[in-house]
């Protein structure tokens, strides 16, 4: 949605955020002009207000600002936003991020929405099993910077900061630390090929963002398991360089026991990085069996992952063939215009006639008449 934002302007739109004004969110809307509202889902003992009281608080929200759309961009406020909208007949798009096993009631929520939008063929899947209205749903791919990240001879910075020799090969894992990601697969892997050439470097990359014991217990087995590698293997925590990193990878490794469609898989494929990943969810359709562009291996296959580990790193032509078939596969189908394009195309099937109020500002719009759908 961050890089929609930056292209929003040329179609004509003006996006409001609804969300919170303090925070990344916040601070990254304020920075593309974007208005933020400020939307509480506290009370006011800091506890998360119940269900009830957040639509309340959206519906007195969205009587203020009048949009001709909203756009609910996660699962959890494509399920709050649903009911809301449908009450107050304003068009919608729910856009759906995870796999996650929802409640009935919580489908019911989001097919109360009027597009509902999937970030790729296994989400869809996924929730159209649980009972999501099939009709109105779409597969919109998430788009990637392709001049951000962007193949880049290695400049060696990351062994000189981590005082690596050069030439000594990196292999990165890059994303929330917790069971999810599979990380600690790596880690095993890693153990089991510490015997063999080439000396290789592990780099993880990200933080833990839940609080809960178990995740908390994850992420010290992880680090203890990581840690028998000695200098060999780092955590380098949440980096803002991340498009510099990729180029300085051998390979990027995906464990993920789920991912809708991994973001850190697009940057990898826009790199031009050989990627060897878990064949969960969208991964496949972002390199289909085939393409040469990855390694795709089974879950919670740690053995699948160090084979797959050796052969790269002992194949730099194949390291290389792989990185530019991933280049062309981020190019033919995940970039910002595409995905840009396609919502917009979305955006304008829901609005229907009312399309050309997308350039009005909103003082000069007139409330529909009671009783009278605002789609009409």
């Amino acid at each position: 949605m961050l890089s929609f934002w930056d292209t929003a302007a040329e179609w004509g739109i003006r996006p409001v955020l609804i969300g919170p004004e303090r925070g990344p969110l916040g601070e990254a809307a304020k920075r593309r002009g974007v208005r933020v509202v400020g939307f509480d889902a506290t009370d006011h003992d800091g506890n998360r207000a119940s269900l009830d009281e957040r639509r309340a608080r959206l519906g007195r929200i969205l009587e203020k600002e009048r949009p001709v759309l909203l756009h609910a961009n996660s699962l959890a406020m494509s399920r709050l936003a649903g009911p809301v909208v449908r009450a107050a007949r304003i068009p919608s798009i729910a856009h759906l991020r995870d796999i996650i096993g929802l409640s009935r009631r919580a489908i019911e929520d989001i097919n109360a929405n009027t597009r509902i939008l999937a970030v790729s063929r296994a989400v869809l899947a996924f929730h159209v099993a649980a009972g999501l209205d099939e009709a109105k749903a779409r597969v919109i791919y998430n788009g990637v910077d392709l001049e951000a990240f962007r193949p880049r001879p290695a400049s060696g910075y990351l062994h000189e900061e981590l005082e690596i020799p050069r030439g000594v090969p990196l292999v990165a894992a890059i994303g929330q630390i917790g069971l999810r990601k599979g990380f600690d697969v790596l880690a095993e892997a890693a153990h089991a090929a510490k015997a063999r050439p080439p000396n290789v470097h592990y780099l993880i990359l990200g933080e833990r963002s839940s609080e809960k014991e178990e995740s908390r217990r994850f992420e010290r087995d992880l680090r203890e398991m990581f840690g028998r590698l000695g200098s060999r293997a780092r955590f380098l925590g949440v980096r803002t360089d991340v498009n510099r990193v990729m180029n300085e990878l051998a390979i990027l490794v995906h464990p993920a026991r789920q991912e809708p469609l991994g973001r850190v898989l697009l940057e990898a494929a826009a790199s031009g990085i050989p990627v060897i990943a878990a064949e969960v969810g969208g991964t496949a359709e972002i390199f289909p069996v085939g393409s040469g562009s990855a390694k795709l291996i089974p879950k919670d296959d740690a053995s699948a992952l160090g084979a797959a580990m050796r052969e790269l790193l002992e194949d730099e032509t194949s390291r290389r063939e792989m990185g530019a078939a991933a280049r062309r596969r981020a190019e033919e189908a995940f970039s910002i215009k595409t995905a840009a394009d396609k919502l917009v195309r979305e955006y304008r099937a829901v609005l229907g006639r009312r399309r050309e109020i997308l350039n009005t500002p909103p003082e000069m719009r007139t409330r529909p008449s009671p009783g009278r759908c605002r789609d009409s």
